[in-house]
This record gives C-alpha cells, structure tokens and sequence, in this order.
C-alpha cells in the first residue's frame, strides 16, 4: 500500500510502500523508462513493484504493477432488451431540463413515433445518484433552486419517474446531493421518500452492485472522480470515462482515502472491484463518457441539468438530456439525444 509519494531534490521519485511485514522505499529514477508512468501512483492505493534492493531499506524500481482486470476479455453476459442509464437528475433545481424530460418520456412511453423500435425493447433504468438537488449542498444553492423543500423536491422527482411506464424496472442510487449522509457508502434513500414512488421501483446504496437480467452491473455515483482528476496526468471531466478505466485498472472505486470523499470507517471495504463487472455506470460530473476496458463496459450518463451559476465559476461544461441506451444481448451502447 502506498503510504507517501514525494520528489526528490534531483528529480527522482520516492514512494513510500507498506506491507504486514514492514516499508520500504521505492526509487524511480528520473531516467527510468517507468518515470512517467509512476506519475500515476496514488496515495493509499495497492499496488505491485519489482527492482533491485539496495539491502538498506530502498527498492529500485524496474517496474509497476496494478490490480488491474483481467488480461483477457471477459466472457461476454448475455440478459435480453435494453438498459437506460441515467443519473444527476437534480429535480428542485431551476435548472433541471423538465422540458428534455418530458420529450424523454414521450419517447420512452411510446407517444411518438420511433422507427428503431428501441423504446419498447427498454427493460430497465438506472439512476447513478442526485435525484434532486438537495439543500445546502454548495455556497449559493438557495437562489438556484426552484423547490425550497427537500421532501417537495422528492415528490416533484416521484412524479417525473411514475410517468414512466409500469412495466420498467427503475434503479436508484444516491448520491451526495441526495437526503442521505454524506460519508460513503451511502445507504439506499430513506423510506421516508421512497413512498412517493411508484411501480417497479429498486432503492439501492452507493456503491452497489445489481444485475439486470442476468448482466452485472457496479453503479456508483462517482464522486471519486474529483480526486482522480485532480492526482493523474490527462484525466478531466470532459472525459470522465478515462477516470473510471482508472478505477477498473486499481479494483477500486475511490483509491484515494480521505481527500474529497467522505468515507466511513467499516470493518469491510465496499470500493473493492472483486471481479469484473459487464457494466460500470458513473455519474456526477454532469459530462457523458462511454469507453470499453478489457470486457467492461465503462459509462458516464451525464445530466437532466442545464449549466448552473455556481458550474459556470468552476468552467464546468455540462452535457445535459443525453440518454446511453445499452443492448443487454450485445453490450453495444448509444447516444440518444433530448437536448
């Protein structure tokens, strides 16, 4: 486990790595063909290193190992229809995009014409968290919001999702702007809320592993990704598909312990990726990513908001009311567009 990463004073690269036996230093130096690469060690994650020993306490290192998924692409999950994935809703919000929606739902109830036939072939929804906005979440909320009230947010959510038609199964995660607690994991939201909804309707906690006819899928809201794009080289939330590979490569959803996720102390680790899933679906950064590592198909669902005051003084660019649509048969995925 990585305790500690640091520069030296010639430009080599110190990481200080643990194990139950005791700690040792690893060295790369700043001509090793790996420099580059240990440019992508996190603070607090596992990994594998071989070198020389120096017999004083320091390793030098040859090369770097993570987790990783396997080599080999994994046996395809074969489930029937079609998924949705959506997340970041934040109903409440005067931003949130009803008219996008309703256009969503025309098309998903069949009230319109769609000649690829992909509506009624939809099986399942999930949400990957922010269902509403919430309340108090950032410095200036109140005057973005058009809902005042978290509960009125939640039934004013429950009525955009019982307009979806009942034979659906909809999945909801939370995320941080939802009536959860802000440490992670995050249980599924209280009952309190759950009531307001209707049909096949699934509550589940963040992180949390589902299967979708047969077809694993890991639904985390991704709040990590904020860490991730601060730590390694070439990870941006314009391409938020890039910082989950990144989970894949280290089995770990938020590698980094204690910077911008809360996370509760538990006796069990629920981040640990301990085999691969057909479908890892993120959301929270309000950007759409879609990218396949090793077998795993990797994606981002964007956003039902349009760019907010507080986004705009942080240059976040949303991409709002776009829809993956994933083939549970084929693990093909697609863009739809509500904008």
């Amino acid at each position: 486990m990585v305790m500690d990463i640091r520069t030296t004073a010639k430009g080599n690269r110190v990481i200080e790595l643990e194990d139950p036996t005791g700690m040792i230093l690893a060295v790369i130096q700043k001509d090793a063909e790996i420099y580059e690469q240990s440019s992508f060690v996190l603070p607090d994650e596992v990994i594998g290193a071989t070198g020389i020993s120096d017999g004083n306490g320091r390793l030098f290192v040859r090369s770097l190992l993570w987790p990783d998924m396997p080599n080999s692409v994994q046996a395809l999950e074969k489930g029937s229809g079609y998924a949705l994935l959506i997340s970041d809703l934040h109903v409440g919000s005067k931003y949130f995009m009803e008219d996008a929606w309703q256009r969503f739902l025309l098309w998903l109830n069949g009230d319109v014409d769609d000649p690829s036939g992909l509506a009624s072939q939809v099986k399942y929804m999930v949400i990957a968290g922010d269902v509403v906005d919430g309340i108090g979440i950032y410095p200036g909320q109140e005057s973005d919001l058009a809902i005042k009230d978290i509960y009125a947010q939640y039934e004013a959510a429950a009525l955009c999702l019982n307009a979806i038609r009942k034979d659906i199964t909809v999945i909801i995660a939370p995320g941080n702007h939802d009536i959860v607690r802000q440490a992670e994991p995050q249980p599924a939201l209280p009952e309190e809320v759950q009531k307001f909804f209707q049909g096949h309707r699934l509550f589940v906690g963040n992180p949390a592993w589902i299967s979708l006819g047969g077809v694993s899928a890991l639904i985390y809201h991704g709040r990590s990704i904020d860490d991730l794009v601060l730590r390694l080289p070439g990870i941006s939330y314009a391409a938020p598909e890039k910082a989950m590979v990144e989970m894949l490569k280290r089995r770990h959803l938020s590698p980094i312990y204690g910077s911008r996720v809360s996370i509760a102390p538990e006796h069990e680790d629920h981040y640990v990726i301990s085999h691969p899933p057909a479908i890892l679906h993120c959301g929270h950064v309000h950007t759409v990513g879609i990218a396949r590592y090793r077998g795993v198909a990797v994606i981002n669902s964007g956003t039902w908001q349009s760019q907010t005051d507080f986004q705009k003084k942080m240059n976040i660019q949303p991409q709002p009311a776009v829809v993956p649509i994933i083939d549970l048969a084929t693990m093909k995925v697609r863009k739809l567009l509500f904008a």
